[in-house]
């Protein structure tokens, strides 16, 4: 693996919509904890969601972690893969219900085009379970190529999404 040259802040994305989502996202929040080269910092509430695309399944639970890192952005995407598989993940269909899902969001103020790994995430903007809990640790972040994270909420206030009390770890 190739380490950032310093520390960098990334937010991470986490959906789970089979077996128990809560504690999936437990399982996966405890994981990110233990990722080597890696600090996590804060974990928002866990919202409830509709899914997206494919509808026909249960609803997904969601949070955002923020963690701060010496990996480069590819490891880190390697490391979250690893945590999916290692919760029981498998890839059936685009959309597809899963146990788990982690998607790096967003790796410092980079802006990345690689086969395996596009950052910022390209629909992040616009998708409520995501802005709504990274609004919630990171109430001014930005968005490389779209503006500030916050700008994006009127575009997402028809989508539905409820936070789900006592959810969530604080660091």
């Amino acid at each position: 693996m190739v380490d950032a040259p310093s520390g960098v802040t990334a937010y991470i994305a986490l959906g789970a919509n089979l077996g128990d989502p809560a504690r999936q996202l437990d399982a996966a929040v405890d994981a990110l904890a233990a990722m080597p080269g890696s600090t996590l910092v804060a974990v928002s509430d866990y919202y409830r969601s509709a899914p997206v695309g494919y509808a026909d399944q249960p609803d997904f639970h969601n949070a955002v972690a923020r963690i701060e890192t010496t990996l480069a952005a590819p490891a880190v995407l390697d490391a979250l893969l690893a945590i999916e598989a290692g919760l029981g993940r498998h890839r059936s269909f685009r959309n597809a219900p899963r146990t788990l899902d982690l998607d790096l969001l967003l790796y410092g103020d980079a802006t990345l085009q690689l086969p395996q790994l596009s950052v910022p995430h390209p629909r992040m903007h616009e998708r409520a379970f995501v802005l709504l809990p990274l609004l919630e640790i990171a109430p001014d972040v930005v968005i490389p190529g779209f503006g500030p994270a916050k700008d994006g909420l009127a575009a997402v206030a028809g989508q539905a999404i409820e936070r789900m009390a006592g959810s969530g770890r604080r660091f």
